[in-house]
């Protein structure tokens, strides 16, 4: 079989149950696919081997199937499923926090904040123009409440069997954020990441901040960069790589990457790309390049 469907049941569901599995080879076969026996991966993934349509109507037939179920579907070509890159967007990916948000909330700027966060994920603002506006509010802030910030963080579900799982597969691993390093290299550290790439804020001689930049590289041009230069660092065709992403900023590292997922994507992103994260956690992405519950490596 040349490609191969993969559905992954969310916690909603608990479990994959055979109905579901049966319900999207059934749809498949109407479409006139070859459709092969299931492979379960673990007791809420299974893949579907299956030839004769293209992978993003197979996708599109078998998620309109299963439209009440929360299950998460991938179609993608069997050849080179497992994947040798990941580069990882932080900030409502990799964790579950929009950090400049809860840094506005600790101020009293929350709605503020927030609306400029929300417009530039959405892709209705630049980037770069509302990260300098959102950091501006800070400014004679003490350093230090970016350490009450960073005692917040939450991981999301699975990100750290994610990273771990295919680090020891032998993939090189990097988490990627239009935010500040101060926050990445926390995250980078917990989660096992083998680079992180982020933005420096400016401190004033005092230790207040700023409210300025000291160092914008991570922009969403930035990030596509980031990916093009590893993978030919290490020796990867693009291809070969896997990049997760839920906003705006992330469309362009996307698009590059050889498998886009959207983690809960905005709706610019999901209009991007076709693979999408909504139901599962993060092990989905493991799923999707056919790893099996017994190759994880925990958290």
């Amino acid at each position: 079989m040349t490609h191969v469907l993969t559905l992954v049941a969310g916690a909603a569901e608990s479990r994959l149950g055979p109905g579901a599995v049966a319900a999207a080879a059934a749809a498949l076969a109407r479409r006139g696919a070859a459709v092969g026996g299931p492979d379960p991966l673990s007791d809420v993934a299974c893949d579907l081997p299956f030839a004769g349509l293209a992978p993003a109507i197979a996708q599109g037939i078998a998620a309109a199937a299963l439209a009440d179920a929360a299950i998460d579907v991938f179609a993608l070509p069997a050849a080179g499923r497992a994947k040798r890159l990941l580069v990882a967007d932080m900030e409502a990916t990799v964790i579950e926090n929009e950090l400049l948000d809860d840094l506005a909330h600790a101020i009293g700027r929350g709605a503020e904040v927030a609306a400029l966060t929300r417009r530039a994920m959405d892709g209705e603002i630049d980037f770069a123009q509302a990260l300098r506006q959102r950091v501006a509010l800070f400014a004679g802030l003490p350093a230090s409440v970016l350490d009450a910030a960073g005692r917040g963080i939450r991981v999301a579900p699975g990100a750290a069997t994610l990273v771990r799982t295919m680090r020891a597969a032998g993939a090189v691993t990097a988490l990627v954020s239009g935010g500040f390093t101060i926050f990445v290299d926390q995250v980078r550290a917990a989660i096992g990441f083998d680079v992180a790439y982020a933005n420096v804020l400016a401190r004033g001689d005092r230790g207040t901040l700023t409210g300025e930049l000291a160092g914008l590289d991570v922009t969403p041009e930035g990030k596509r960069a980031i990916l093009v230069e590893l993978a030919g660092r290490n020796g990867i065709p693009l291809a070969a790589t896997i990049a997760l992403g839920d906003g705006a900023n992330d469309v362009p590292m996307l698009q590059a990457a050889g498998l886009a997922i959207g983690v809960h994507p905005k709706p610019i992103v999901a209009r991007a790309i076709a693979h999408r994260i909504v139901h599962g956690d993060l092990t989905a992405a493991l799923y999707a390049q056919g790893y099996r519950r017994a190759q994880f490596v925990a958290d």
